[in-house]
């Protein structure tokens, strides 16, 4: 077996290759550039669990990065269960190839009881009185100790929110690092999310992201380096590429005003009550999942949707199946956005009443992703709710806008340029420019068994 390492840099694509990326204009000039085509939806667990198991979301059951369960009536957003998956991923696949392979799954998605050797993932801890600690989640148990007696504490708040910078990348690199002297696996995937943060902010826009792809471009340097030098053959792809968007819709809002949404108070603040509900929209970035209570509904919110400035498709049975999402977990309407457009999850009509996760980094409460959890409203009142941590007070730390317009880039249709199309890089040239998602199972597969 070759020893095999799958660098997941998201959000890379030629569109940000060139004078910021000195490393990796070299590297290609010794390697192999092809793209992959962007499936349906673009997002981050739909996209890894095409990659590990070789299946489309159809098959596999991961229709996004979160649904609507229909027993509980509840949407559920970022679950990490590995049970999640209906598919056969890469490393049972490649143990019963060989029972000598071992496999390292550093924070690609639904990592929690795969079956993988070597396993880490964020996972923080929700104290009794409302806290919110940074910590991962490893397998087995004694590595998470490990890592964070080097390297400290896992970085969640760099991970994701107004503080998301290089850190939490630089963390999973060193804990890449750390497990490979350790175990010498024989496949590591590897996730590097840092050009998802400035991008979603600003767009692919190199005038104001130049630092952050300069920063992705010297870590990359730094790990390929590391693992060419212990003989590894190493494979860079990406999940999407990011567009740069001007329009939000507020497709849950259209539903309300349309009578179909059901809303709930309480302490004065309206919250989606999507049981009860005749329709309703599960937002993640381009793409909306769109769930209805009968046929004649889902009709009448056709018709509703039709000609929304911003909506390029509304696929129902036929198109579902077309595009390989035809699974029970998908909306009986699928809305997909134009490239320029995103799908907000906001439900209310006058920000006096929005909940209040809507004003805080909540990525589980909110039914539906929201990328405007990247900003903050005040520096000086983030400062605040903060030292009224460390004075022992309680604070709730409120400091998200409700601003949609703020966001610049985001992903998830697939009838975009091919400059923003995912990139894979490898040492051998493959037989087509253009790669399906479902081919890189056995990309991978050939490269440890080649």
């Amino acid at each position: 077996m070759n020893k095999t390492v799958v660098l997941d840099v998201v959000g890379l694509s030629s569109a940000l290759v060139g004078d910021h990326t000195p490393f990796l204009t070299a590297y290609l000039k010794r390697n192999q550039l092809a793209k992959i085509k962007p499936m349906l939806p673009a997002v981050t667990t739909a996209v890894q669990t095409t990659y590990v198991t070789g299946r489309w979301p159809a098959e596999h059951g991961i229709v996004g990065n979160g649904w609507y369960d229909r027993t509980d009536s509840e949407i559920k957003f970022w679950k990490q269960s590995n049970k999640l998956v209906e598919s056969e991923s890469i490393w049972n696949t490649a143990k019963r190839m060989d029972p000598a392979f071992t496999c390292a799954q550093l924070f690609w998605w639904y990592n929690m009881y795969c079956g993988a050797d070597y396993s880490v993932t964020p996972r923080p801890n929700y104290l009794a009185d409302g806290r919110k600690m940074p910590d991962c989640y490893a397998y087995p148990a004694s590595l998470r100790d490990e890592l964070q007696a080097k390297f400290g504490q896992f970085p969640l708040f760099s991970f994701w929110g107004p503080g998301a910078n290089i850190a939490s990348s630089q963390w999973i690199a060193n804990a890449a690092m750390y497990v490979e002297e350790k175990y010498s696996p024989t496949l590591s995937l590897v996730y590097l999310p840092h050009l998802d943060y400035c991008q979603q902010k600003f767009g692919p826009d190199l005038s104001k992201i130049s630092r952050e792809v300069a920063e992705i471009d010297a870590l990359l340097e730094r790990l390929i380096g590391f693992y060419e030098q212990r003989g590894a053959n190493v494979i860079v792809l990406s999940e999407y590429g990011i567009v740069p968007v001007s329009r939000p819709i507020h497709i849950n809002r259209i539903l309300r005003e349309a009578g179909l949404l059901g809303i709930r108070v309480e302490r004065g603040l309206e919250l989606l009550d999507a049981g009860a509900s005749r329709a309703f929209a599960v937002s993640d970035h381009q793409v909306a999942h769109i769930y209805t209570e009968s046929e004649e509904v889902k009709q009448q919110v056709r018709q509703l949707l039709e000609n929304v400035p911003g909506i390029e498709q509304l696929l129902d049975g036929t198109g579902k199946k077309e595009e390989h999402i035809d699974h029970e977990r998908a909306g009986d309407l699928v809305a997909v956005a134009k490239p320029d457009s995103w799908f907000t999850y906001y439900f209310w009509l006058d920000d006096k009443v929005a909940p209040d996760y809507a004003r805080v980094v909540d990525i589980h409460k909110k039914p539906g992703y929201d990328p405007v959890e990247m900003f903050m409203t005040s520096k000086a009142r983030a400062a605040y709710k903060l030292l009224r941590k460390k004075l022992g007070f309680r604070y709730v730390l409120d400091v998200i806008p409700l601003d949609a317009t703020l966001v610049k880039g985001s992903h998830g249709a697939v009838r975009v340029s091919e400059d923003y199309y995912p990139v894979l890089i490898t040492r051998k040239s493959q037989e087509a420019a253009v790669v399906e998602p479902i081919e890189i199972k056995e990309i991978i597969l050939n490269s440890i068994f080649a």
